[in-house]
C-alpha cells in the first residue's frame, strides 16, 4: 500500500514568497551593560519569526561580518545597539548598502518590566510564530527624513496581503508614533486578544474558559443572576471596537460572524527614540541630515553638486568595468575560435605531408 501524502497540513513552502519576507539582525555593539543586553533581546523577541533570535556576539566582532554572512541568509535589515558616555545609541540600516538611520534611546522600559505593572499580565504563547502588524502614527509630513523613517519602519516588516492573510495571523501589533512637539518616536509593542461583548463576567467566563468552580451555588441560575448586581465595569461595553469576525480566531467560541470586542493588551518592550542623523551607506558615507547641525543654503548646494560628481563618476566607472568586461570575452571567445582552427588544421596538414614523402618515394623507386 502507498504511504499516504499530507496535503491538507503539510502546505508547500514557496521559496520565492520567503526570500522577498524582509529579515534583520539585532546585535549589540561594544561593552552595554546587563540592561541593555536584555532590551536586546526583547527587540528580537518583537522581530520574530524573521530574525536570528539566538544570534551570539563576540568581542571579535566586526560590523562586516554580520554583513558578510547576512547576504548569505538573505538579511535585509540590521539593528544594532550601543552605549556612549553621551546615551544609548541605534542604529537601523539597509542591508547592503545602506541608507542608516542612527536614533537616540532617551528612555526604555523591558518587557519583564511591562508586564510586572499589569494586574494580570499575559503570559505569551504563539503570538511570535507570525509577524506583527505595523501601525505608523502621524508620520504624515512633507520633510523627507520623515519620509524615509516612515518607509523604513515600514520595510522591516512583512507587508500586509489583504487577499491572501488570514484573521488569525494577526496577533501583534508594532505602534510607531511621532510626537510633532518633542520629535520623539514612540515604539510600543501589543498583542491582540478578542473579548465577548455585551455579556457579564459570569457569563463570559462559561463561554470562554471551562465550567468555573459552582459548589458555592445550589443552582447555575444564582451564579448568571448575580450579574445583575454587578457594577458597569463588570459588563463588557460593545463600543467601537467591536467587530464581527470575517473568519475563524484564536481563542474558544471565536467564530466566523460573531460580535467581538478588540482589545491591545501591551507586551513590552517600550523606547522613546530621537532621530540624530542619516547616512546614506550602512554606518558610514555622508551625511544627508543632521538633528543638531543646520547646513546654509550653500553647503546643500555644494552638497549636492557632490553627490552628482559621485554619481557620475560611478557611472564611468560602471561603463568601463562593463567594456572591459565585454573586451575581455570577446579577446577569450577570439582565442577559442583559433585554438579550434589550429586544432582541425593539424591533422590535414600532416596527411598532406605524409603524401608528398609518399609521392617522392614513389618518384625514386621509377627513376632507379
Amino acid at each position: 500500500m502507498a504511504k499516504r501524502r499530507k496535503k491538507r497540513t503539510h502546505v508547500k513552502v514557496d521559496e520565492a514568497a520567503i526570500a522577498k519576507v524582509p529579515k534583520s539582525f539585532v546585535i549589540k555593539s561594544g561593552v552595554v551593560g546587563r540592561s541593555l543586553a536584555h532590551l536586546v533581546m526583547d527587540v528580537r523577541k518583537t522581530m520574530e519569526p524573521n530574525t536570528a533570535l539566538n544570534l551570539r556576539e563576540r568581542k571579535g566582532n566586526k560590523l562586516k561580518d554580520f554583513v558578510h554572512v547576512a547576504g548569505q541568509l538573505s538579511v535585509t535589515h540590521l539593528m544594532v545597539f550601543s552605549k556612549t558616555p553621551a546615551g544609548i545609541n541605534l542604529r537601523i540600516g539597509r542591508i547592503p548598502r545602506g541608507p542608516t538611520l542612527t536614533f537616540r534611546v532617551n528612555s526604555y522600559g523591558l518587557a519583564a518590566d511591562v508586564l510586572a505593572l499589569q494586574s494580570r499580565p499575559k503570559s505569551p504563547g504563539s503570538e511570535f510564530k507570525t509577524s506583527p502588524l505595523v501601525v505608523l502614527n502621524n508620520f504624515g509630513g512633507d520633510a523627507k527624513h520623515i519620509k524615509l523613517m516612515a518607509t523604513m519602519f515600514q520595510n522591516m516588516f512583512p507587508p500586509i496581503q489583504v487577499q491572501t492573510m488570514k484573521l488569525a495571523d494577526a496577533r501583534r501589533v508594532v505602534l510607531f508614533n511621532l510626537n510633532s512637539e518633542t520629535s520623539e518616536i514612540e515604539f510600543r509593542h501589543y498583542t491582540v486578544t478578542v473579548k465577548v461583548t455585551g455579556v457579564s463576567k459570569s457569563v463570559k467566563a462559561i463561554i470562554q474558559t471551562d465550567v468555573p468552580d459552582l459548589g458555592r451555588y445550589d443552582d447555575i441560575s444564582d451564579y448568571i443572576l448575580r450579574g445583575a448586581f454587578a457594577s458597569e465595569s463588570d459588563v463588557e461595553d460593545a463600543g467601537e471596537s467591536t467587530v464581527t469576525l470575517s473568519q475563524n480566531y484564536v481563542g474558544k467560541g471565536n467564530r466566523t460572524a460573531e460580535q467581538r470586542a478588540i482589545r491591545l493588551v501591551e507586551m513590552g518592550p517600550r523606547m522613546q527614540l530621537s532621530l540624530i542623523k542619516i547616512q546614506n551607506g550602512l554606518c558610514e558615507g555622508e551625511v544627508l541630515y543632521h538633528s543638531l547641525v543646520q547646513k546654509s543654503a550653500a553647503e546643500i548646494k555644494e552638497q549636492e553638486q557632490r553627490r552628482k560628481k559621485s554619481e557620475a563618476e560611478r557611472g564611468r566607472r560602471r561603463a568601463e568595468q562593463e567594456k572591459n568586461v565585454a573586451a575581455k570575452k570577446a579577446a577569450n571567445a577570439g582565442e577559442g575560435a583559433d585554438e579550434d582552427e589550429e586544432a582541425g588544421s593539424d591533422p590535414q596538414a600532416e596527411d598532406d605531408e605524409d603524401e608528398e614523402d609518399d609521392d617522392e618515394e614513389g618518384l625514386d623507386q621509377m627513376e632507379e
